[in-house]
């Protein structure tokens, strides 16, 4: 089997794998980041990505704005729904924003604290 054929294949198999597990577990977490969890684990057990690995990636990351297109095609199909809920859409887009900005600040300043204490640098 090509390099090429065989890298891409191993992607597919990981998301697969992630599916099914998802799929058949508990797990809180979506097919696709079991996969890439997956896939992280057997890079890092292989010792790295390889040649052909890289370049599928590569190619992935090249394209990935093609991923954005079903995103943009949903939001022109449901342009009317969105000029009738507009305030409460924003409402919701800066609330969480602000809300996800307070929280990585909160949780920055709590681990560089920790690491403060644990070097023993730590000034109240």
């Amino acid at each position: 089997m090509p390099p090429f054929l065989a890298a891409i294949t191993l992607v597919l198999l990981c998301q697969l794998a992630g599916e099914a597990l998802a799929r058949a577990s508990t797990l809180p977490l979506p097919g696709p980041v079991l996969g890439a969890v997956l896939l992280f684990m057997l890079i890092v057990w292989r010792g790295g990505p390889g040649e052909a690995l890289r370049s599928v990636a590569d190619g992935l990351l090249r394209h990935l704005s093609l991923l954005f297109v079903p995103a943009g095609v949903g939001l022109i199909q449901h342009l009317d729904r969105l000029a009738a809920e507009w305030l409460a859409v924003g409402v919701a887009l800066v609330g969480s924003t602000i809300f996800t900005l307070l929280v990585s600040g909160g949780v920055f300043t709590l681990v560089a604290r920790w690491q403060d204490r644990r070097r023993g640098k730590f000034q109240p």
